[in-house]
């Protein structure tokens, strides 16, 4: 009768230990399976802005040759002037081509101003560069870099925390077999640490990842 007693509470006694584990696994596997959702999404969206930060550059080259090109030309008919090179008669046109040209210019200096920096940064009253037709929809390439910094941040909390919760629910496994209650209790223990410092460093990525509009 006492051996079955003690059959009995041994039975009770796993029963417990396996309700003890198998709830954490299951917490922390939800845990893990969010956390990868998150570093994915993210991680494809931080792809995306590199990509577009990329473009935004090149835009903004393309803008400094043309620039570059029309200093060229003002020097150039600055030169013609001087040199006396430009008839009399067509002096008033010269002028007038070079006023455009200045404005060009300005309006170069500008337009880069918006790319780099974003509309929002420059104000209205400096928007120059329209994007399909509509004005003050410029990101900076500044921004773009600044949006992809902070997704690169998360992707890196979200990194810890997978590798915190895959090492808990390990520790969880190995403590479902092991047949000692006091060794049970060092697994659960670093099953439910390892798995709270993970679920911390998910949180922590999802608050960057979205606080960056991502």
């Amino acid at each position: 009768m006492s051996e079955h007693h003690a059959g009995m509470s041994h039975s009770t006694t796993n029963d417990k230990w396996e309700v003890y584990f198998g709830l954490a696994l299951t917490i922390f596997a939800a845990i893990l399976a969010i956390n990868e959702l998150g570093g994915s999404k993210f991680g494809d969206d931080e792809i995306q802005l590199g990509n577009e930060k990329t473009k935004s550059y090149m835009w903004y080259q393309s803008k400094s040759i043309k620039e570059s090109l029309a200093k060229g030309q003002s020097e150039l008919l600055d030169v013609l002037t001087q040199s006396g090179s430009i008839s009399p008669d067509k002096a008033p046109a010269m002028v007038t081509l070079k006023e455009k040209i200045k404005a060009d210019v300005a309006r170069y200096k500008k337009e880069k101003e918006e790319i780099l920096n974003g509309s929002k940064a420059v104000g209205q009253e400096n928007w120059a560069q329209d994007v399909d037709g509509k004005m003050g929809a410029v990101v900076g390439a500044k921004e773009l870099e600044n949006l992809q910094a902070k997704l690169s941040d998360a992707g890196d909390r979200f990194d810890l925390a997978t590798l915190f919760l895959q090492i808990s629910l390990v520790l969880g496994a190995i403590g479902l077999i092991v047949k000692r209650e006091s060794i049970r209790l060092y697994f659960l223990v670093g099953l439910i640490a390892l798995g709270s410092t993970g679920t911390f460093f998910s949180i922590l990525g999802y608050r960057i990842a979205l606080s960056s509009g991502g």
